[in-house]
């Protein structure tokens, strides 16, 4: 078990079409033997959409966290910092919103929350990207985070460049070597990669 024991936020935002391969990946984080924390943003905790319900995702994530009370509000992700209460948090999937908001130290939402209270510890936050614009306007908030101190980034690609070429996605098959990586404070590499 390569995460036996370590405390992981698992933090989901609003790329709802990317939550179903999330989910696979949340489960391998579990099956290695992390002990997870589940944050969810404002809108996997309200919306419903053609790729599920939120009641739906908010079921999947409580069976895999082992029924875990699910973090889902500004005041319950505060008290992350002062607890000390996780190793790493992970952001997946992380929006183009999220990173944006990220990079700009603006802090309204419980992912955003968490992400803050998590750094304050000086721990380290994987971030697994999912954004359509992020060849586009968030270049340069990825560009930002690249250079930031404790944030790592699980390796991405184009997803779609034919169809959608500003789009970006991270190779979720990644995130368990990530995870690891950003433990001892470096980064997995390479972090341009190919995407199917």
């Amino acid at each position: 078990m390569r995460l036996k024991g370590i405390k992981v936020g698992f933090a989901l935002t609003g790329s709802h079409c990317t939550l179903e391969e999330v989910m696979v990946e949340m489960k391998r984080v579990a099956d290695e033997g992390a002990i997870l924390y589940p944050i969810i943003s404002t809108a996997v905790d309200e919306t419903d959409t053609r790729f599920g319900t939120a009641a739906g995702w908010k079921e999947q994530v409580m069976g895999i966290s082992g029924s875990k009370k699910i973090i889902n509000s500004i005041v319950a992700a505060e008290p992350i910092g002062p607890q000390q209460l996780l190793d790493v948090l992970v952001v997946a999937p992380c929006t183009g919103n999220t990173l944006a908001k990220l990079a700009n130290a603006i802090t309204d939402s419980p992912v955003l929350m968490a992400i803050k209270a998590h750094l304050r510890n000086q721990r380290p936050v994987v971030l697994a990207v999912s954004t359509n614009d992020g060849l586009s306007l968030n270049a340069k908030n990825i560009g930002l985070l690249l250079n930031a101190k404790n944030i790592y980034m699980v390796p991405f690609g184009q997803d779609s460049p034919a169809d959608k070429p500003n789009s970006l996605k991270a190779k979720m098959d990644k995130l368990v070597d990530t995870i690891e990586h950003a433990l001892k404070k470096e980064q997995l590499q390479p972090i341009l990669v190919a995407c199917e």
